[in-house]
């Protein structure tokens, strides 16, 4: 009898702060407004003037106004709709104070073609190439469109990040057309060589392409001493051919 009189009163008191809470003032103004960028550490696209600035310009700023006119879904909506913003969440605190927590996009691939240059990100949308984007990826350029960034080239980008081999190494793809898609290498140490290029040929099969590449650099161009070629051609199974400047 003692337990679940414990419990009852537990109960009671728990649906009392619930109730309590519920029963806020709708004339009760917010106090203020808490913008957190949880991923700030990682990267810096986009600030906290910026998003109340945002949030103003909507007519939508939450300070000094009474609970009845907030509307904590349209100021998410806004935050999400910054093209710099990958998640927001929005609430109310029992202290009448809004708080936001928000996470920015992630880009995983540079698009440039000749009419335009734009990122994919992590989840595999379109994201603007904004001057504040400073990392390091892989740049894609010719003839690429977004249905083929957003599948093929993302993919590859994604194990290209994820390969310690090749990560340093590939740091441009151009596409030709999808038959015709060349890489650019680069050394070792990061340094961006203009003497060799690698003829992939269509992007399926790269795994098995690359292995036999990585296999030629290692050992077979060893061999021959000499590190002059300007095409280096993956499209003939079991076979690096390597054409050199005569």
């Amino acid at each position: 009898m003692q337990i679940i009189g414990i419990g009852l009163m537990a109960g009671m008191l728990l649906a009392a702060m619930i109730w309590g809470y519920r029963m806020t003032p709708t004339d009760t103004p917010c106090t203020s407004l808490d913008i957190r960028i949880t991923d700030k550490a990682e990267r810096s696209y986009v600030t906290v003037q910026e998003l109340s600035q945002l949030l103003r310009n909507a007519d939508l700023y939450p300070v000094g106004r009474t609970l009845d006119v907030v509307s904590l879904s349209r100021m998410e909506s806004a935050v999400k709709s910054h093209p710099m913003v990958r998640t927001a969440d929005c609430y109310l605190t029992p202290r009448n104070e809004v708080k936001i927590r928000l996470t920015q996009r992630v880009p995983l691939l540079r698009v440039q073609t000749p009419t335009e240059t734009y990122l994919i990100d992590t989840d595999r949308r379109v994201m603007p190439a904004r001057e504040c984007v400073k990392d390091k990826m892989l740049l894609a350029t010719g003839n690429v469109g977004p249905q083929m960034a957003a599948s093929q080239l993302a993919e590859f980008a994604v194990w290209l990040q994820e390969d310690d081999y090749w990560r340093t190494r590939i740091h441009h793809l151009h596409v030709q057309s999808p038959q015709m898609i060349y890489l650019y290498l680069a050394s070792g140490d990061g340094t961006r060589t203009t003497t060799e290029k690698v003829v992939l040929g269509p992007m399926r099969g790269y795994e098995r392409k690359l292995a036999k590449l990585q296999t030629f650099l290692e050992k077979g161009r060893e061999a021959t001493k000499d590190k002059q070629y300007y095409e280096l051609d993956l499209r003939y199974r079991g076979q690096v051919i390597a054409r050199k400047n005569i």
